[in-house]
């Protein structure tokens, strides 16, 4: 199943299979799931394989590509792409919107398989993460022998993997991108400059398009180019973190391996089908997406002092605004008022919004004020009533975790079920 494996250095005599070269010093891969989403699909419903799947929001609804399979790839189609594009380039594809939880069951099949290998993981996504295999005291199996087998496990599952093996986080991931589906690329210790002098500024990542055409203008168009540059130059792109691009550029990047990702913010955004313009539909759309950061933040077992509120217009320019507040939050009824008052700073009367978030962060442990004063008898009152609405909002909670979340709605959501473009990749914990 898998492609035969691309190797730095380029050694036509080296062996493919049984034996390989000795590999001395940090060895990281990148396990990288290949078109996840289409391919969790094309697994469910064997009809489907071998033909063009797109993951995707309502063309008809300003929707946009989650992923899509490889088979519609071939007509062009990429993630992040307008769905109404995606459509165009390929009328017969099977269009599905998603099916988030079992994205996420597949996901932890998957990361249980690498958790066999090594107590060294870092899963960076639902369809990635990396794995310090390096040769040592918990690792004796040679890497490219891991990453092999890894390839296989993950393929009785029904989805296959592309691996990046190299000495670092910046090798394996752009080593994980050269050769998919299936693929398996190897950079030995030694040949990263090899590997990555002939590549594009764009293949690492940190280098979006603005950064890119910076690059260009400044005839920087390859990672020797990156690596050889004036670093004094490199400022004026990267600020602060030009040294790391260049040493990253160079192959030199000795970032660890954690498996402690701290999750920085919990959001949740909606862009609608048609424009909301009017105050009330607004405040309504505010109260449906507030819903739905107050959950995630209850099942992350997370509460956050800062209350983000963002909004793209028409004109597709971004407005954002937040306030923190003096006590941590995680159910939206004591957030979204904040919200409501935030919402003047993003939005004039008679704009025409096409997108609203709302985002919670700042999840550190404050100092909170405490009341000096107050009756003891209000007090066990407010008590009272914090505790009720807490009881129901918990109840509703596991009301959604056994029957959907469609399963109770309130009457604000069901108002936008025709508004919104049924894009999955639209909420995050960062």
């Amino acid at each position: 199943m898998n492609h035969e494996k691309a190797t730095y250095p380029k050694d036509p005599d080296l062996p493919s299979t049984i034996t390989f070269l000795p590999w001395e010093g940090p060895a990281i891969l990148l396990v990288d799931l290949d078109a996840f989403f289409a391919s969790v699909e094309q697994l469910d419903h064997p009809e489907w394989r071998g033909k063009p799947v797109i993951v995707g929001g309502d063309p008809d609804r300003r929707g946009v590509v989650s992923t899509c399979s490889y088979e519609a790839r071939a007509f062009g189609v990429r993630s992040a792409m307008a769905s109404s594009i995606a459509r165009r380039l390929c009328p017969e594809a099977i269009w599905t919107c998603g099916n988030h939880a079992r994205y996420a069951e597949i996901s932890k099949q998957v990361m249980d398989i690498l958790q066999e290998y090594t107590p060294f993981i870092q899963q960076v996504s639902i369809d990635e993460a990396f794995l310090d295999v390096s040769p040592g005291r918990y690792i004796k199996d040679h890497p490219i022998l891991m990453a092999k087998r890894m390839q296989e496990q993950v393929a009785e599952l029904g989805v296959t993997c592309s691996i990046g093996l190299g000495s670092s986080k910046t090798i394996a991931k752009i080593a994980s991108d050269r050769d998919k589906p299936c693929g398996l690329t190897i950079v030995y210790p030694g040949c990263e400059m090899e590997f990555l002098a002939p590549l594009p500024v764009r293949d690492m990542s940190g280098i979006g398009r603005k950064a890119e055409q910076h690059l260009h203008d400044l005839g920087i168009y390859t990672l020797a180019d990156l690596a050889k540059a004036d670093e004094q130059l490199l400022k004026t792109i990267f600020g602060k973190n030009a040294h790391m691009m260049r040493e990253r550029a160079f192959g030199r990047d000795a970032t660890p391996v954690t498996n402690d990702h701290e999750v920085k913010s919990v959001s949740n955004e909606v862009t609608f089908s048609t424009n909301v313009i009017e105050q009330s539909e607004i405040r309504q759309a505010i109260a449906m997406i507030a819903t739905k950061v107050g959950r995630r933040l209850r099942r992350n077992k997370l509460a956050g002092y800062t209350i983000t509120l963002k909004a793209r217009h028409d004109d597709l320019t971004i407005h954002t605004a937040q306030q923190t507040l003096n006590k941590a939050v995680d159910d939206e009824r004591e957030f979204i008022d904040v919200l409501y008052e935030l919402l003047p700073e993003v939005w004039r009367p008679g704009d025409e919004l096409r997108l609203l978030g709302v985002g919670v962060s700042s999840f550190n442990v404050h100092d909170e004020q405490l009341a000096l004063f107050g009756s003891e008898e209000l007090d066990t009152n407010k008590r009272a009533t914090r505790t009720l609405k807490r009881s129901l909002i918990e109840a509703t909670d596991k009301v959604k975790d056994r029957f959907g979340e469609d399963a109770l709605m309130y009457g604000r959501e069901l108002r936008f079920i025709d508004k919104r473009t049924n894009t999955i990749a639209q909420e995050g914990d960062d």
